[in-house]
């Protein structure tokens, strides 16, 4: 990556929400016409780091520090920082920036109450990881009061502690908000995955070296099955190239590892997948579980990436029954045209049907509930634990098998 800084900090949205001109040369614009760069290497990143020694400190936690990173590389363009006042305020409210772009959760860095007296506006302050570690630093725009409850009402749709992404509010309910541009030189999210591992502008450069115009991305945080094959088969139909894009931050602790989701993708694409048309890419973000808004979020970072189309399932990002099971793909109706350039595809629940002797959904099959497979997660999580694996309807038994070993050695851990 060069040393070069280079920031966005929002303007006009790219255009057309129809059919974007995408070619091997012209990638998909990113979100609010250029890609973020808040990263230095070399003498740059070298000064950074000694200057920041002086400065006051920033601890990072996991969402955060993917966060602070993801900015730096462009992902949450056109963020180039964590949001100021009327950024954060703008994006409950209205679901866009002051500027104008349209961003759907804001992305916000605190700190304790007692520690706010020892930041200021027009001062830098050092960003430090979960080791004590400088990785960076913040030109502190404003200090300023978060609105936790009504961020959780507007964004999350609940006030209740139980939901996930409420709970992380609250445990920062108490805090005071650190509003400005960032400038990273070390990296903060840790490279479990380095096959796969790629920042924007490296899944770009991929996606124009092999030549694809129409690329379509797929978001998970859950082991493929056939439904989703399926789904995935289809998408690849219509499109050049099909990029399985794992959120591997992270996820509320009943989520299955990344480390097992990453190996039954690198099984499945192996084995079923045109490896010139599959790629397997990382997408480290931390799970916000905010439905409607997390889908946004999620496609404007896809665009970012240089995805053309995105899949989009029923409850995508979901947790509980805070949402209704259409939600997130509706609220792409809200926006007006050229808001986005990356195009949706939605898709209906699909299962196994004995009936047409294949995978469909309720928009192909004719038949029955009874010839229909279709198993609850909770159904699927009995049978791994007594090591069986689910019929092979539903199931690759290459993934079976990895996640019955993973159940088996979690339940080792545990006696």
């Amino acid at each position: 990556m060069a040393n070069k800084v280079n920031s966005s900090s929002g303007g006009a949205s790219p255009p057309g929400n129809a059919e974007p001109a995408v070619s091997p040369t012209r990638h998909v614009p990113p979100h609010g016409g250029q890609l973020v760069n808040r990263f230095v290497q070399g003498p740059e990143a070298a000064d950074l780091l000694g200057r920041a020694k002086d400065l006051p400190q920033v601890r990072l936690d996991a969402r955060t520090g993917a966060d602070a990173e993801l900015l730096a590389t462009g992902v949450l363009s056109p963020l180039d920082g964590f949001v100021r006042r009327s950024d954060y305020f703008s994006i409950i409210r209205d679901v866009h920036l002051a500027t104008g772009p349209m961003f759907p959760i804001p992305i916000t860095l605190s700190v304790p109450r007692g520690d706010a007296g020892r930041f200021r506006a027009g001062a830098e302050a050092a960003l430090v990881d979960a080791k004590g570690e400088i990785v960076g630093t913040i030109a502190v725009d404003e200090v300023y009061e978060l609105d936790r409850d009504l961020e959780a009402k507007e964004v999350y749709k609940t006030n209740e502690a139980k939901h996930p992404g409420v709970a992380y509010l609250l445990e920062h309910k108490d805090e005071i908000a650190l509003g400005g541009r960032v400038t990273m030189a070390r990296r903060t999210v840790e490279r479990k995955f380095p096959a796969h591992h790629r920042d924007p502008s490296e899944v770009r450069d991929i996606i124009a070296s092999r030549g694809w115009r129409r690329t379509v991305a797929f978001q998970t945080r859950n082991p493929i099955h056939r439904a989703h094959e399926y789904l995935l088969r289809c998408a690849l139909e219509i499109t050049d190239g099909l990029v399985v894009h794992p959120l591997v931050g992270e996820t509320k602790g009943d989520d299955v590892p990344a480390a097992v989701r990453v190996r039954c993708y690198e099984v499945l694409l192996e084995k079923y997948f045109p490896k010139d048309r599959a790629l397997l890419s990382v997408f480290p973000f931390a799970m916000r579980y905010a439905g409607p808004r997390e889908a946004l979020l999620h496609a404007v970072a896809r665009q970012n990436y240089g995805f053309s189309h995105f899949i989009v399932g029923r409850d995508h990002a979901g947790v509980g029954n805070y949402y209704g099971t259409y939600d997130a793909q509706r609220i792409f109706e809200t926006l007006s045209p050229g808001e986005l350039a990356i195009q949706t595809l939605f898709f209906e629940h699909s299962f196994y049907c004995h009936g047409c002797a294949g995978v469909a959904s309720i928009k192909t099959c004719p038949h029955g509930d009874e010839q229909r497979l279709i198993l609850s997660g909770t159904r699927v999580r009995e049978l791994l634990t007594k090591g069986e694996a689910p019929p092979p309807e539903f199931s690759r038994p290459e993934v079976a098998a990895i996640l019955i070993a993973a159940y088996r050695d979690a339940a080792r851990a545990e006696a």
